[in-house]
């Protein structure tokens, strides 16, 4: 099963795995120091970090 992320404005998906773990990436916040959050791909295996991605200007959604 890989996380899929979706597109609320024009249903663009994409399915995100770690190259170097092969382990799907997992939906996750990283709060920053000014108390904002901000939407991650995290691996689960090598706890590796990525900015989830973006689509038509505005973070893609998570679908569980």
């Amino acid at each position: 099963f890989m996380e899929t992320y979706k597109c609320n404005k024009c249903g663009m998906a994409v399915n995100a795995s770690c190259a170097s773990c092969d382990e799907p990436l997992r939906n996750d916040y990283l709060t920053l120091e000014d108390g904002n959050k901000v939407q991650i791909s995290i691996c689960p295996s090598c706890e590796g970090k990525i900015k989830s991605p973006q689509c038509c200007g505005e973070d893609m959604l998570c679908e569980f």
